[in-house]
């Protein structure tokens, strides 16, 4: 849970997008797309924080298990309802990740807190999410670019708040953002297998000759 919104409230900052609007998984999907590096051989892996033991930080894994049931291929996923990636076990993940993926571009999804006008944004943008922010709790940094969904209002007895969040908001959030994240994976350019390259490169010849 990164409980602090405002971390990133600077100009040239993240897209705000209300999980509500007309195509808001469509948006998401074109934000995802533009910051990430086309054409590239780094594995993209999401990373969804937080733990099912609290209402309001349940949007990562609840994310991470509905893509679970999508085939988002060429994009990883980390952190679902039955293995979540919370304050105890984050370090130890994100080496997990890397060890497995070489030189990984990831993406730190996580609930926030925030503003009472904002409840129900998904945040997308640049720089990494910071879980514990706001609570003092020393937490690595995670992504290259994040995603949150600001779920409650933050100012006054956060875990209280987080525990209070309604289920039926967190869940329509996690819904928009899932399919967010699936458009943006049938979006994204995928390199050419070698046989398909070696095809390519025959037909071409053969045009030639």
């Amino acid at each position: 849970m990164n409980l602090k919104a405002n971390l990133f409230d600077r100009k040239g900052g993240p897209v705000k997008i209300n999980h509500e609007e007309d195509f808001a998984a469509g948006r998401l999907a074109e934000e995802i797309i533009s910051l990430l590096p086309g054409f590239t051989s780094r594995p993209i892996v999401f990373v969804c924080i937080g733990t099912d033991r609290s209402t309001g930080d349940s949007l990562g894994p609840l994310i991470g298990t509905l893509l679970e049931e999508k085939n988002i291929s060429p994009f990883y996923i980390y952190g679902t309802l039955e293995d979540p990636i919370h304050a105890v076990n984050l370090q130890d993940k994100l080496n997990e990740i890397k060890n497995k993926h070489f030189n990984p571009y990831i993406i730190g999804i996580d609930a926030c807190l925030g503003r009472l006008k904002s409840v129900g944004s998904i945040q997308v943008g640049s720089g990494p999410v910071k879980p514990g922010a706001g609570v003092n709790k020393e937490l690595p940094e995670v992504g290259d670019i994040h995603i949150t969904g600001i779920v409650n209002v933050s100012g006054f007895m956060e875990f209280f708040v987080l525990q209070n969040t309604r289920l039926n908001l967190v869940l329509k959030m996690a819904k928009t953002i899932a399919n967010g994240i699936y458009q943006s994976s049938l979006m994204f350019p995928r390199k050419p297998a070698w046989p398909e390259l070696k095809l390519e490169i025959g037909q071409e010849q053969t045009t030639t000759n």
